[in-house]
């Protein structure tokens, strides 16, 4: 999503591993409910929409490291209070689920510290 308006070549590569960090974790939640029969939501197509407008817009005048960065904190920040919370509401949740929801979030904090390099 952001990696055509990306022209440095540094932090074109740390979108890409984290890129690939997120599909793993991906794989593995997909694997958990196939695991229990579940079948996941359809993504909703007008958040998906608004979304990337919003990336459009945002970084029409501004296509910058530091203003990249800045829109993928504040969404990967929202990450880690979704997941904290069903975390810490979900106490008797089964391991592997947590073990997941953990992953998660160690993932998406470790992206925020390394995005704040490019501020």
């Amino acid at each position: 999503m952001y990696l055509g308006k990306v022209e440095d070549d540094d932090f074109k590569r740390e979108l890409s591993t984290q890129y690939n960090q997120y599909e793993d974790i991906l794989n593995k939640v997909t694997d958990l409910y196939n695991e229990y029969g579940e079948v996941p939501s359809s993504v909703n197509l007008k958040n998906d929409m608004m979304t990337w407008m919003g990336i459009q817009m945002n970084t029409i005048n501004d296509k910058s490291n530091s203003k990249i960065s800045e829109m993928l904190i504040q969404g990967t920040v929202m990450g880690i209070i979704e997941g904290r919370r069903l975390l810490n509401h979900n106490p008797n949740v089964n391991q592997n689920i947590k073990n997941a929801l953990n992953e998660f979030v160690q993932i998406q904090e470790n992206s925020v510290t390394k995005l704040k390099e490019y501020l």
